[in-house]
């Protein structure tokens, strides 16, 4: 038996609008050469021709958030508490085995962008899958957004996962879903003309705010999820262990035995 392994992952990177202007990420490359005046502070008496090639090391400086790039947030990133009154846990709360999980796909690319999808809609394509959810599961949402990442309308994008949807997902057991989109909500510029049409605040980050409710993890920013089959994958999504912090990064990849 092999294995293949799929990268689920986007890069953080300079000059791509994954992010609202806000959250953009910078990257500083040092090179071999730019370094070595670092290098040389630590041994006193070398010279650059010591070295081979008189070469240094290359290292980055990046300035970025905790959601930037492919990253999981944790419960305390939607609310103070989770459970009903629990302190919500931080992402080096989160139990590791939510993070290596058999993984379930569902096909939402058809949706509109700033649709909501509902627990009706997960319901009918767990149905045309043939799919039964089982408790830590990871459920992952292919949206129209997925195909757009690295274009100047992707955080706009795809479907997003309301507050029912949401809470029928954990109500089976799941404690970590996932998009390919910016949000596991809708696109805030949609829910925005929705809020400023019916002055309705529980429409703003509905699908985040049901983790105060039931305390649950998701990955956002997930690309490449066209490659998968709709089950018949181990999801993995260890977070970067980031004290008290909200989310943190994550290489997630699907592993797919043949």
């Amino acid at each position: 038996m092999t294995q293949r392994i799929i990268d689920l992952s986007v890069p953080i990177a300079n000059d791509i609008p994954a992010d609202p202007p806000i959250q953009i990420p910078a990257i500083t490359y040092i090179d071999h050469s730019q370094s070595l005046n670092q290098i040389l502070s630590f041994f006193p008496g070398l010279k650059a021709e010591d070295l081979p090639d008189s070469a240094g090391w290359a290292v980055e400086h990046v300035a970025l958030s905790t959601h930037n790039g492919t990253h999981l947030d944790a419960p305390w990133h939607y609310h103070p508490t989770m459970n009903h009154g629990e302190p919500a846990w931080r992402i080096d709360q989160v139990p590791l085995e939510w993070c290596y999980q058999p993984g379930v796909k569902l096909d939402f690319r058809h949706f509109p962008d700033g649709y909501v999808a509902t627990a009706a809609d997960v319901e009918a394509e767990l149905k045309r899958i043939g799919h039964k959810l089982s408790p830590l599961e990871i459920v992952v949402v292919n949206t129209s957004a997925g195909a757009k990442f690295g274009q100047p309308d992707y955080v706009a994008s795809g479907c997003g996962m309301g507050y029912e949807a949401t809470m029928y997902l954990t109500d089976q057991g799941v404690r970590v879903t996932g998009t390919d989109g910016w949000s596991w909500d809708a696109p805030f510029v949609h829910t925005a003309k929705k809020y400023t049409e019916t002055g309705d605040a529980s429409l703003i980050w509905e699908g985040h705010k049901a983790g105060r409710h039931t305390g649950y993890c998701h990955i956002e920013k997930l690309h490449n999820l066209e490659a998968l089959p709709s089950t018949g994958f181990i999801l993995s999504c260890f977070p970067v262990k980031i004290e008290n912090a909200s989310a943190g990064w994550t290489r997630a990849v699907a592993i797919i035995s043949d």
